[in-house]
């Protein structure tokens, strides 16, 4: 998505190009609520294996999920610190 484009859908690309930034902290935002607040009352399919695991529940799943969507952070970073070393 990196291609420059002409006309009305430049601003919706440039848009799009920084939307994929908002999972992660988003995600990381819902674990830690859910963490600190709680995430109420089990399903009732989930009560027989309620705290069964660590990694069971809404918060771990969000941390999960905060981590997977780590990726395009992790290229911008990467992008900013190599342009750092050529100038």
């Amino acid at each position: 998505m990196s291609e420059t484009y002409t006309g009305d859908g430049a601003a919706a690309l440039g848009a799009a190009d920084w939307l994929h930034l908002a999972a992660a902290p988003t995600f990381a935002i819902m674990a830690l609520l859910t963490g600190v607040v709680g995430g109420g009352s089990p399903d009732m399919i989930c009560t027989a294996a309620y705290n069964g695991s660590p990694l069971s529940g809404m918060a771990a799943m969000y941390g999960l999920m905060s981590a997977f969507h780590l990726a395009p952070w992790l290229k911008l970073i990467s992008s900013q610190r190599n342009g750092d070393r050529r100038s």
